[in-house]
């Protein structure tokens, strides 16, 4: 195997992995296969927001992978590592709290997952902004409200890696939204 094919060789398996997870799930459009959200959310990282790290990349890939399948932080631990590992759990909700309770802790967690968790869930955001288009004007109201909370936890823990990305997410919002 070369260099080359040893270092992109985790965010492959990742991939295969993500879509593995999520294979019997739909976005919200009931069409597109779920698994197309995180493959984008990955490629948002890299093309949109300049992102080259191999293991925030696969991060990104994994990032709903525990919140909304029955893969389990240990599973991404032991096949991605302790990095990957953590980064995903900063970026899942832990779904067995009341739906208040469960956002502000993920809020807290998001803030203090540092970097590489702040790009991948400003991906994420602007994934579901980008996506906002198809949904109904309530829901599409829903996507602009929940992508400001997450803006607004984020915003005072950023650092310089992050920051360009907020902004091109700031913009997205109010191009979108109006």
């Amino acid at each position: 195997m070369t260099a080359d094919a040893a270092d992109v060789s985790p965010l492959l398996a990742a991939v295969a992995f993500a879509a593995r997870a999520h294979r019997h799930q739909l976005r919200k459009d009931g069409a597109t296969p779920y698994v197309s959200h995180p493959v984008r959310v990955c490629l948002i990282l890299q093309h949109v927001f300049g992102v080259t790290d191999r293991g925030v990349l696969t991060a990104a890939v994994l990032h709903d992978t525990v919140e909304d399948t029955t893969t389990d932080c240990d599973d991404i631990l032991e096949q991605f590592g302790p990095d990957v590992a953590r980064w995903v759990a900063a970026l899942t909700k832990d779904k067995r709290l009341p739906e208040a309770e469960r956002e502000r802790a993920y809020a807290a967690a998001l803030a203090a997952g540092g970097w590489q968790v702040h790009l991948c869930k400003l991906a994420d955001v602007y994934d579901n902004l980008l996506d906002s288009g198809q949904l109904p004007p309530e829901k599409r109201r829903k996507t602009f409200e929940r992508s400001r909370f997450y803006l607004e936890a984020l915003g005072p823990h950023l650092t310089a890696e992050a920051r360009p990305a907020y902004a091109a997410v700031e913009r997205l919002l109010g191009e979108l939204a109006g």
